[in-house]
């Protein structure tokens, strides 16, 4: 059993995922096609959400690189996404409960003014090729920022696959939080950026993370008692790719083509994690 979990990071993350992948196929390596289990977060969140279309990555990776094909993104201003992050960092100094710290977050997420939802979920609808769960197992991570507690969606929950994808990736502070169930879901990376952890009992897990944090050693800890994983992360070239926001669209395609260069330095490591 062979696991693929897609961390989170704005639409730089998309983009560079989305090339990581592309490259790892153009040598050889069908990484949405050969794994048991899918795991995405927030960016994670949409490029499995198109995975699921069964588009060609190809494909998928001219969505980030050619203009005519890129989909409507709202630009925050980076001064909003300075003052969110400003924000959490106060946070993550002042509370050491994690649980605490996700239910303050969650109150910044349903006091924030955003846009509207709809306007909103449009730009996530835009993004999916297809709108239907894929009959491969995906699941996709939100947190519900009332009690800050994680929540999983997968072609089973009952829940459309947009507002799905939309959950995972609601920001807060930046996006609206997403209504499913009666329950409002923020971001799915305020819990952790990779939420690896929920990928155990594979025997091959290969984690890809545009941003990392201080859960991922633990997480690569808790995946080795049951078998082998390898995380990627941006190399030099990817990081000065990204420019400083990660949110801003006209990172897509230099994000793309830097994640698609690095998956060809990488494939060696993967085929021998994925053999």
């Amino acid at each position: 059993m062979r696991g693929l979990v897609l961390g989170g990071g704005g639409l730089t993350g998309i983009a560079w995922e989305t090339g990581l992948l592309h490259g790892l196929a153009e040598a050889g390596l069908d990484l949405p096609g050969t794994a048991d289990h899918i795991l995405g977060t927030s960016a994670g969140a949409t490029v499995g959400g198109q995975l699921a279309s069964g588009l060609p990555l190809s494909e998928l990776h001219l969505r980030q690189t050619d203009p005519a094909r890129q989909n409507h993104e709202i630009v925050p201003p980076l001064e909003t996404v300075g003052q969110v992050l400003e924000t959490w960092n106060a946070l993550i100094a002042e509370l050491t409960d994690p649980v605490e710290l996700r239910r303050r977050i969650g109150r910044l997420a349903l006091d924030a003014d955003t846009v509207p939802a709809a306007e909103r979920r449009a730009v996530i609808t835009g993004r999916l090729p297809a709108h239907d769960w894929p009959a491969r197992p995906l699941t996709l991570v939100a947190v519900d920022a009332h009690t800050g507690e994680p929540r999983t969606f997968d072609r089973h929950s009952g829940v459309p696959l947009i507002d799905a994808v939309a959950a995972s990736c609601a920001i807060p502070g930046i996006w609206p939080t997403v209504e499913i169930d009666d329950h409002r879901y923020m971001d799915g990376g305020i819990r952790s950026n990779t939420n690896a952890d929920l990928m155990t009992g594979q025997q091959a897990v290969l984690i890809i993370a545009p941003m990392t944090d201080h859960n991922l050693a633990g997480e690569l800890e808790t995946l080795r008692t049951t078998g082998a994983v390898l995380a990627l992360t941006p190399d030099e070239d990817a990081l000065a790719a990204f420019g400083v926001n990660p949110l801003d669209p006209a990172v897509r395609a230099p994000a793309a083509e830097a994640g698609r260069a690095q998956a060809h330095r990488v494939a060696d490591q993967v085929r021998e994690l994925w053999a």
